[in-house]
């Protein structure tokens, strides 16, 4: 009797700890679902909207300019942000504000991206903490799940002026 309670214990412990593996690596390599909180992304991702975020590009660094990455912050290691790639190492970015009246322009390290928010007037971004290395990239934003009126893939970047070719 206490054989057979034993056995199924440790089988049931067995079989936990199997499918916990297996969802740890569902996470960690193939994505997850993400709630989107904040209005820096806005108008392509609103506060509270739900995206689907793949992590195999990150993995085999496929991440391009234009794409939605979440990233740890690099702020603060305990959270997460929402942000479109503007550029990839070796690009050359506009690191002022919209608003300035002079531009400055600077060159994204070895290791790194820069990121921006889409409501450049409200985020909080590379303009303010600089480049991002790219180890801190979680994954890359392919689809909006929720709400459902919006659907799909995401949209261009409303800033596309600021994807520099020089």
């Amino acid at each position: 009797m206490l054989r057979n309670a034993l056995g199924k214990a440790f089988r049931f412990l067995g079989y936990t700890v199997q499918y916990g593996c297996i969802a740890h690596c569902a996470f960690e390599y193939l994505g997850g679902i993400v709630v989107c909180s904040g209005p820096s992304m806005e108008p392509t991702i609103q506060n509270s909207d739900i995206v689907f975020s793949e992590s195999l590009s990150r993995h085999f660094y496929c991440i391009r300019k234009g794409d939605i990455v979440i990233v740890k912050s690099p702020n603060d290691p305990k959270s997460n942000i929402c942000k479109r790639v503007i550029g990839l190492e070796g690009d050359k970015v506009c690191t002022s504000n919209p608003s300035d009246f002079l531009k400055s322009h600077s060159y994204v390290p070895k290791g790194h991206v820069w990121l921006e928010g889409d409501n450049l007037r409200n985020s909080t971004d590379s303009r303010c903490y600089g480049p991002v290395p790219y180890g801190l990239i979680r994954g890359r934003i392919c689809l909006k799940l929720w709400p459902l009126n919006d659907f799909g893939f995401l949209r261009a970047s409303p800033n596309g002026h600021r994807f520099l070719d020089d």
